[in-house]
């Protein structure tokens, strides 16, 4: 049987889950994934403004970002497994009510040393929003119509990207960083106040027990797959991405002018995840054809021309790309294990930015030469095969029990 048959079959989803609208995500859960990106994506603006609050050089401040970073990205795996044993629900209400507490003391941080660690805390609990809102999904919405529900995801957390970056610089440069920290703080404590009431998505079956958790991921060839491409595309898309600002900056354009240009970027998720919608029941690998090939011609047309309208245009298909072909991948992780979904989604998410820190470091050698260009050609070429084996893999891919 095909996985798309499969998906027409797919049972109802469980209590509690919209029955007129099953595709619809509560808006608790998309309020939550665009916070997510915004305290994420609103570090790098304010790092000159923390560091002149300090008095300390700029070198000692990008700890706040990286160990960030690093926090969010690691405790993937370990917000899965406790999702899958105590529930998406208790472990979303948690880590917001545990990211409210480390923002508004991240607003008063008394010394650079004690901002670092709370920021690291910070980035370690928000980073169980985005993998328990997928598998929230994957618990309530039917496979026929979940690519759809996704894509509302993918609208905020694009939307929560360029909002960081156009308002953490004018906030942290009008009133003060330790502002920027506390707002998304208070919205999170509001965010875990709206969530009151709702029900619990796991599904009977759901594996308790770590161990069994991530050997019924790890045994499974499928995800092993998946979790390449993630991984593949985490250092094309992501880890590449990073270096359109410089890129412009190299070329003299002023950080403001460098970050509204990429900002493009969640303008063009934005677009095409309202499209992504329209067309998400068409096939699967087609969706991920569509998407790999806006990420190729993105980064050939920063390659051909890495002036201000060719790294625009790059951004706005980079942001299609990212919705039809990351959210494409996204779905495809919320169907390898039902029993341990939150252990395989939030595995596949540790992959990508396990990727997007392996592109970065990759492409570092070329910018010390300046040599963009070259970098977003290497990210095009790589795109290619990316695109076509994921596209093909999953045209032959078969659910569990299929």
């Amino acid at each position: 049987m095909s996985s798309e048959a499969h998906s027409r079959q797919a049972a109802a989803p469980p209590a509690g889950a919209a029955a007129a609208r099953p595709e619809r995500v509560p808006t608790a859960f998309v309020v939550s994934c665009f916070l997510s990106n915004f305290d994420r994506f609103a570090i790098t603006p304010m790092l000159v403004a923390v560091a002149a609050g300090f008095d300390v050089p700029l070198s000692d401040v990008v700890l706040i970002a990286s160990g960030y970073f690093f926090a969010y990205g690691a405790a993937q795996p370990l917000w899965g497994m406790l999702s899958d044993r105590y529930g998406r629900m208790r472990v979303i209400r948690g880590t917001l009510s545990a990211t409210t507490v480390c923002g508004l003391l991240s607003a008063a941080a008394p010394s650079l040393t004690a901002l670092v660690v709370l920021r690291i805390a910070t980035g370690a609990f928000f980073g169980a929003v985005v993998p328990t809102s997928l598998t929230y999904v994957g618990d309530t919405v039917p496979p026929a119509v979940r690519q759809r529900a996704l894509s509302d995801l993918q609208l905020a957390l694009a939307i929560g990207t360029a909002a960081a970056t156009v308002v953490a610089g004018t906030v942290a440069q009008l009133l003060s960083w330790r502002v920027m920290f506390a707002i998304p703080a208070v919205l999170a404590a509001a965010a875990v106040l709206s969530m009151r009431g709702m029900d619990e998505s796991r599904a009977e079956g759901t594996l308790r027990r770590p161990g069994d958790q991530l050997a019924s991921v790890l045994r499974l060839r499928w995800a092993w797959v998946v979790m390449l491409f993630g991984l593949v595309e985490g250092a094309v898309l992501l880890g590449c991405f990073t270096f359109l600002a410089p890129a412009l900056q190299d070329q003299g354009f002023n950080t403001v002018s460098a970050g509204g240009i990429t900002a493009l970027y969640g303008a063009g998720t934005l677009v095409f995840s309202r499209v992504l919608k329209r067309v998400a029941l068409r096939a699967p690998w087609s969706l991920l054809l569509a998407g790999g090939v806006m990420i190729c011609v993105g980064f050939a047309v920063a390659a051909l021309s890495p002036s201000a309208v060719g790294i625009g245009a790059a951004a706005v298909l980079l942001g299609g790309g990212w919705s039809f072909f990351h959210s494409s991948l996204q779905n495809w992780a919320t169907t390898l294990v039902p029993a341990a979904r939150g252990t395989a989604v939030a595995l596949f998410v540790a992959a990508l930015f396990v990727g997007s820190s392996i592109g970065s470091a990759l492409g570092a050698p070329l910018i010390q030469h300046t040599s963009y260009p070259v970098l977003f050609a290497v990210a095009a070429a790589t795109a290619v095969p990316l695109t076509v084996f994921a596209a093909v893999a999953r045209n032959r891919y078969t659910p569990a029990g299929s």
